[in-house]
């Protein structure tokens, strides 16, 4: 029987394994990673060990979404996917210093989060889990939190702008 509770349960079991085998990779090929603000190590750094929080937690919260669109698994699997395919070309392009691509990428994402539902749970899941391998799940998160509020405010100000003019048009 899968219950919301079930299904959050499961999701964010599935979450924390795969963040502890990531872990468990790091942690014997010479350490778990800390990543630099502004890769400067002069400033704070945050452990990848804090995606042993941050990615059930968000795989909980993203779970809860899935029950609502029991009818439409299709976009729930599309609002995951895409982001996460997303967020892995964006990692392998900074792994391989193409800085080209990553600028082309990050751009890219910004114009989808304009145009796509970007500011779901599902999306944010996918865009972090997509990138967690190469900068831990806080850094994915901070960015892919500030795409789903850019997405949120323009999708809301044209959703307003849609309604505003349908009422001054009647």
């Amino acid at each position: 029987m899968n219950t919301p509770l079930t299904l959050r349960l499961r999701l964010a079991a599935l979450a924390l394994l795969a963040e502890a085998a990531h872990l468990g990779w790091e942690a014997l090929h010479g350490g778990i990673v800390t990543h630099h603000l502004l890769q400067r190590a002069d400033l704070p750094g945050i452990s990848n060990a804090w995606g042993l929080l941050v990615l059930p937690a968000l795989g909980a919260w993203s779970a809860g979404r899935w029950r609502a669109w029991r009818d439409a698994r299709w976009k729930v699997a599309l609002g995951v996917l895409l982001p996460l395919v997303m967020g892995a070309a964006l990692s392998i392009a900074f792994r391989l210093q193409w800085q080209a691509g990553t600028e082309a990428l990050f751009f890219s994402l910004l114009l989808a989060a304009l145009v796509l539902p970007a500011h779901r749970p599902e999306s944010l899941l996918g865009f972090v889990l997509g990138m967690s391998w190469t900068f831990g799940a806080v850094i994915p998160l901070v960015i892919g939190g500030l795409l789903a509020l850019i997405s949120w405010l323009v999708r809301g100000v044209a959703r307003w702008a849609w309604q505003f003019v349908g009422r001054a048009s009647a």
